[in-house]
């Protein structure tokens, strides 16, 4: 080794030295980068919060929502309004009436007041902030909707027959599996043997249905101000209601009973409403 190769090792030993003295305590390892400091405990509480918050909002705008049974006009299945323990809570899904699809006959469905079915209380909404909230996010039920079964689509006629039952296009239901059983007499029927319309509205025939209207009732009949009840009637000389249900107003179709739990079930589009297509 020359004097040159000496003096230039020299150098380089007493430049990596250098280096290494003035290194931080901090810095991290050669070859290892520089973890991130973690975010305060409440930072990190807050962030979860709005993300919890974000998640619930586009669950309940695009997929699932749950609402809760104000009242009796869909007993027996479902439960609600004054006289119960509980109001039964349900999930309604969307994703099925996306784009062409649209509610079918025998769906139970969840939808906005199509104007003047609801009374002034029924159709309140939360006054208190907390529930304002807890209402946008889907947590809190909110007023403003009903929930009923489909009986027509467009096109359909609705009526009942000489034994009180419900017809569709002609074809009369066999709602023993899902009504309740009626509390007056259905046409030649007796009370308890039928299922068929409120007392005051007994003989009445609707349709056919407009294009983007639905008919719907509730499955107690004895307790429902549905299409048929809003229905104008020959005896009426005028009449301003209107029995048809906008399709835009559906939220969506009700999948499951999820509260209480020891009736939670799935909800099933009952088999009676395949083949009712006009004759």
């Amino acid at each position: 080794m020359t004097s040159e190769d000496r003096d230039l090792s020299i150098f380089l030993d007493e430049e990596q030295e250098g280096s290494r003295s003035s290194a931080s305590p901090d810095d991290p390892p050669p070859g290892r980068s520089k973890q991130r400091r973690a975010l305060p405990v409440w930072q990190e509480s807050i962030l979860l919060l709005v993300l919890a918050v974000v998640i619930a909002l586009v669950i309940k705008s695009f997929f699932v929502q749950a609402f809760y049974i104000p009242s009796a006009s869909m007993e027996p299945g479902l439960q609600g309004g004054p006289g119960t323990k509980t109001d039964d809570r349900v999930l309604v899904e969307k994703p099925s009436y996306w784009g062409s699809g649209s509610p079918q006959r025998g769906d139970i469905v969840v939808f906005a007041d199509p104007g003047g079915w609801l009374d002034a209380e029924e159709s309140a909404q939360p006054t208190n902030a907390v529930a304002k909230v807890l209402g946008k996010i889907g947590l809190f039920p909110s007023g403003g909707h009903l929930v009923k079964r489909v009986i027509g689509v467009a096109g359909d006629t609705v009526s009942v027959n000489d034994k009180g039952q419900i017809t569709v296009n002609g074809h009369a239901l066999d709602e023993s599996s899902y009504a309740k059983p009626a509390n007056h007499a259905c046409g030649s029927n007796k009370p308890g043997t039928c299922y068929g319309p409120m007392p005051n509205v007994a003989h009445w025939k609707a349709g056919p249905i407009p294009a983007g209207y639905l008919f719907v009732m509730g499955d107690n009949r004895n307790d429902s101000a549905d299409s048929s009840y809003h229905l104008c009637t020959k005896a009426e000389t005028e009449c301003s209601q209107k029995p048809w249900v906008p399709v835009d107003d559906v939220v969506g179709k009700v999948v499951s009973l999820v509260w209480p739990l020891s009736r939670a079930t799935i909800v099933h589009r009952p088999a009676d409403f395949e083949g009712l297509d006009r004759k």
